[in-house]
């Protein structure tokens, strides 16, 4: 009996630190399913290192922005298995309803709250593209940290500092593209989506025309027509088309008019990176400075 005390005593005396059961699985396991690239870019930073949080994308990186996307069985069964959905919101997940409806135990955050939304062409409704906008990918951030803290009370602090880190290198980033993109504040673009209008007002830039609101529609031989008398009489010199979609109405515009075409990108694909959304607005910047410099 001795002999069995000192040993128990040895142990307890190496090994004072080692978890109980109990301790052990006081870690809240969080498993996050964001709608598409720009939520899973920021819930990567928002949940940076917080321990039993995982995070992963409903709509596969590539697949662009959710204008045509339908969840599938295997979608509603990540779903099931989640306890949080953090959707953009504004209209821009169509399957929203249905994921409500049938996920009633399932938290979901809609980042876009607090954001004023523009209104869209004729009897479209609003503009869902508020992540563009460094601004409002802010504010998005935000929203997201806040909602976690509540979610996970016993992390807030983890939630806060990720949140405060991330928000401080978007806030650079915003500082540096309003300096240097104020030399061409009113200048006018093209675009070949919906996309850009936040960014463009956040910029000050002028979107003349848009010449495929939906993405891969092809514009009509009347509106090619217009946007080649637009890009004309305003001396437009350059197109931006974008990496998600194919540019040939692009391509038929500049051989007309002699306008160049360039790439900018909304951010909805890329690569699986915490940095990737900042990397993809400082490529914008690069883009937007040659072409106007060239204009």
């Amino acid at each position: 009996m001795i002999k069995k005390t000192f040993i128990l005593a040895i142990f307890f005396l190496v090994c004072p630190f080692l978890p109980s059961n109990a301790a052990a699985n006081n870690t809240k396991e969080i498993k996050i399913v964001t709608s598409f690239y720009p939520m899973y870019i920021m819930a990567r930073n928002v949940v940076k290192d917080v321990p039993g949080v995982s995070v992963q994308s409903l709509a596969p990186a590539f697949t662009g922005c959710l204008h045509d996307y339908t969840v599938t069985t295997s979608d509603m069964k990540k779903l099931s298995q989640a306890q949080v959905f953090v959707a953009n919101g504004a209209g821009m997940e169509s399957f929203l309803d249905r994921v409500m409806a049938q996920h009633l135990d399932l938290k979901i955050i809609q980042l876009s709250e607090g954001i004023p939304l523009i209104k869209g062409e004729g009897n479209k409704g609003d503009n869902p593209h508020v992540w563009v906008s460094i601004s409002n990918a802010i504010i998005q951030v935000k929203n997201l940290g806040r909602a976690m803290g509540e979610l996970d009370p016993a992390h807030r602090e983890m939630y806060a500092k990720n949140t405060d880190n991330y928000v401080s290198r978007l806030e650079a980033l915003k500082d540096k593209m309003h300096s240097e993109l104020a030399p061409y504040k009113g200048s006018q673009i093209i675009t070949f989506h919906e996309a850009f209008p936040y960014f463009a007002e956040e910029f000050g830039l002028n979107i003349a025309a848009v010449i495929e609101r939906e993405p891969g529609s092809q514009p009509s031989a009347k509106e090619l027509a217009e946007t080649i008398e637009i890009i004309k009489k305003n001396k437009i010199a350059a197109l931006f088309s974008e990496p998600q979609y194919a540019a040939g109405a692009a391509r038929t515009i500049a051989q007309e008019t002699g306008a160049k075409v360039y790439v900018l990108d909304p951010a909805v694909s890329g690569p699986d990176d915490d940095n990737a959304y900042i990397n993809i607005m400082e490529n914008n910047l690069a883009v937007l400075k040659k072409a106007f410099a060239k204009n």
